[in-house]
């Protein structure tokens, strides 16, 4: 509740060659020691992330990676795990070996990260080890270098004008509500209280829709959902957007006007982090599955499964209800995510609250390259009730109309 998410935080990860100094860098920036630093190669195994606040940028992450050059069985599957990171950062902070030379730097750049559509800032470290004729390396290179010193502390205050400047300018999310309130409306939410919700405490999503509501000046009404009817006629006929857990949608729909905009959390959140139309789009693909198709359900976080949990007995009871039998489920949670999706005839995934807007993108754009359906929970819960194309009422304008037309298709049986 006091701190911010890692998911909405910019995340800047560290790549470069074993020893490069990549870890003493963040250790440095953090002034902590969360990188265990040594001369012997391969020291740093699994990625290693770093909370910091960055002014003016504000909330970052700093990851540490195992150098990209690792070798070995075990060190292919640490440089591996390496790539999957950058892939997903915000921003990757290249580190060079200044004893190593330009030309070096310049063939580590083709062969790892010149295929990253990321933004790039290059660092080159142990100046106090070798100087550095700084346009021969600019030249080698097609993208801004700093000269530092991990050793001695240079050049760090430098290295994060920078990295705020870049990150500046880098297109960030949209607000979970934005353009949906204005300032001073009233929003109503929601928010079971079942098994799901962590003790004393409400869960992610509501807590980051509670946040974003305030940020922009709206009033948020909370209210579970059998106190509902109370809580709506207290507020006046002032209630200018409903949202609501995707659990308890037809309960909510059938107490609310229809004039009165109605969606869910992680509906919002498909919109949020990641792309609305391709999740709404996947949401028809229910009607394609046939017993004994794959199906995966895919979290982004990891948590104890409780006995009516929402990925493990509630969509797949539901889809079963749905197809008439039995489908072959598989799932995935936390940072696992299959590189070969293309033996699944869909892919469910969470809200994503859990990760950042980039690392969501990714994981449709995968599902989409390899021409599978992808949808979310939200937005598959309510196809399956019927009542998704009111559920979309808030976002009329961003999806085109012919799939909206598609969804009031024929209703479910």
């Amino acid at each position: 509740m006091h701190q911010t998410p890692s998911a909405n935080r910019f995340h800047i990860a560290f790549a470069g060659r074993t020893n490069a100094g990549k870890s003493s860098l963040i250790n440095r920036l953090s002034n902590q020691e969360a990188s265990l630093v040594s001369d012997i190669p391969g020291t740093t195994t699994d990625p290693v992330r770093r909370a910091i606040e960055i002014l003016p940028l504000g909330p970052c992450v700093l990851i540490d990676t195992a150098g990209l050059d690792d070798s070995g069985k075990l060190g292919e599957l640490r440089a591996q795990k390496s790539r999957e990171v950058l892939r997903e950062a915000d921003l990757v902070v290249a580190v060079f070996d200044a004893t190593s030379g330009p030309h070096d730097a310049r063939r580590f750049f083709q062969q790892e990260l010149a295929a990253l559509s990321i933004p790039l800032l290059g660092v080159v470290n142990k100046s106090d080890l070798q100087p550095v004729d700084l346009p021969a390396w600019q030249r080698a290179l097609p993208f801004p270098l700093l000269v530092v010193s991990a050793a001695r502390g240079e050049g760090l205050g430098l290295l994060l004008e920078h990295i705020a400047r870049l990150a500046s300018t880098e297109t960030r999310e949209p607000g979970i509500t934005a353009s949906l309130l204005q300032p001073g409306e009233v929003c109503l939410l929601v928010t079971p209280i079942d098994d799901s919700a962590p003790k004393q405490r409400l869960i992610l999503p509501q807590v980051q829709v509670i946040r974003d509501i305030l940020d922009r000046n709206g009033i948020a009404l909370i209210t579970k959902e059998r106190e509902l009817k109370t809580a709506f006629l207290m507020a006046l006929g002032q209630v200018r957007l409903v949202i609501t857990d995707s659990q308890v949608f037809p309960l909510v729909d059938c107490q609310i006007p229809p004039e009165i905009p109605l969606t869910s959390f992680s509906i919002l959140f498909a919109r949020h982090r990641g792309d609305l139309s391709t999740l709404v789009q996947g949401a028809l693909a229910v009607d394609n599955l046939r017993p004994g198709d794959r199906v995966l359900i895919a979290e982004a976080c990891t948590h104890t499964r409780q006995h009516q949990d929402i990925g493990q007995v509630q969509i797949p009871r539901r889809l079963r209800q749905r197809i008439g039998g039995e489908l072959d489920f598989h799932w995935t949670s936390g940072s696992s995510y299959p590189d070969r999706l293309s033996n699944y005839r869909l892919v469910i995934h969470c809200g994503g609250c859990m990760i950042s807007r980039r690392q969501m993108l990714r994981r449709i754009a995968a599902a989409t390259d390899q021409q599978v359906p992808i949808v979310n929970y939200g937005i598959l819960l309510a196809y399956l009730a019927g009542i998704l194309p009111r559920a979309l009422t808030p976002f009329t304008d961003e999806i085109d109309p012919l799939l909206l037309r598609q969804i009031a298709g024929p209703a479910p049986t």
